[in-house]
């Protein structure tokens, strides 16, 4: 479980991050929605020790990341699986070794272990078949498939996407959707997804939290989203304002 108490964040006179307040809970998909500028990034960032917040807490099963030494955070980060936007895969690793890279930098196994662990996890997001091809040599899901191995290859607690259906057409989106929702609920992950796609929204949004202007403004599920009461929420949801700047008030 992540906890996240009164958490500010400024950049000199700007103000990010105003307050919020949140806990995300293992075995669900926990997204976090907002038009561009909402300040979700800047979010994620601070919840995973990229940027230390301005004020507030945030706690991993009671461990408060910004208190830890440099020991501590390195272990907890072990404990942390990335999806990046642009899956982020070494173009001269084939996809086998893509997967195996995070067990051969952390792993104590042995190499033959490591190296049938990733295979495992290949064959868990059906990949088998291309492990020894290069991320060139394949389609674009297959390269979040990848990317998705990869991050879970270590076993982590905590499970980060950032726009994972990025670059998707609708169906690979829908099979990647599932397949983020399906591992989390099976290694019971605490998974955050950084997202403005509505469709990931309805069909895996476990818990849902909608920034605006640094303020988490509402919070619920899938299945209350499409009867919130909250105007700029229903605006959001409804004329696709997700791709423009945050400067309403």
């Amino acid at each position: 479980m992540i906890e996240v108490k009164s958490l500010y964040k400024s950049f000199g006179d700007k103000e990010v991050l105003k307050g919020i307040d949140a806990t995300f809970e293992p075995g669900k998909t926990n997204l976090i929605i907002g038009r561009s500028g909402a300040g979700k990034s800047v979010f994620v960032k601070c919840m995973i020790g990229l940027i230390p917040p301005t004020s507030g807490q945030i706690l991993y099963h009671g461990r408060d990341i910004a208190a830890m030494d440099k020991r501590e955070l390195l272990g907890l980060r072990r404990e942390m699986g990335m999806l990046f936007q642009g899956s982020a895969l070494f173009d001269s690793m084939t996809v086998l070794e893509n997967v195996m890279f995070p067990l051969e930098m952390f792993s104590t196994d042995s190499y033959n272990v490591y190296r049938q662990r990733a295979k495992d996890y290949l064959e868990r997001v059906g990949l088998t078949e291309a492990a020894h091809r290069y991320p060139s040599e394949i389609s674009g899901g297959m390269m979040k498939r990848t990317a998705i191995a990869r991050a879970i290859a270590l076993g982590p607690k905590y499970l980060f996407c950032d726009e994972p259906n990025s670059g998707l057409d609708p169906k690979t989106s829908k099979l990647i959707d599932q397949l983020i929702q399906e591992l989390t609920r099976e290694y019971n992950i605490t998974t955050i997804v950084n997202t403005h796609d509505m469709n990931t929204v309805r069909s895996i949004g476990d818990k849902i939290i909608y920034v605006h202007q640094g303020r988490k403004e509402w919070e619920g599920s899938s299945e209350t989203i499409e009867m919130t009461g909250t105007e700029r929420l229903r605006h959001f949801i409804d004329a696709g304002l997700d791709n423009q700047p945050d400067t309403s008030e």
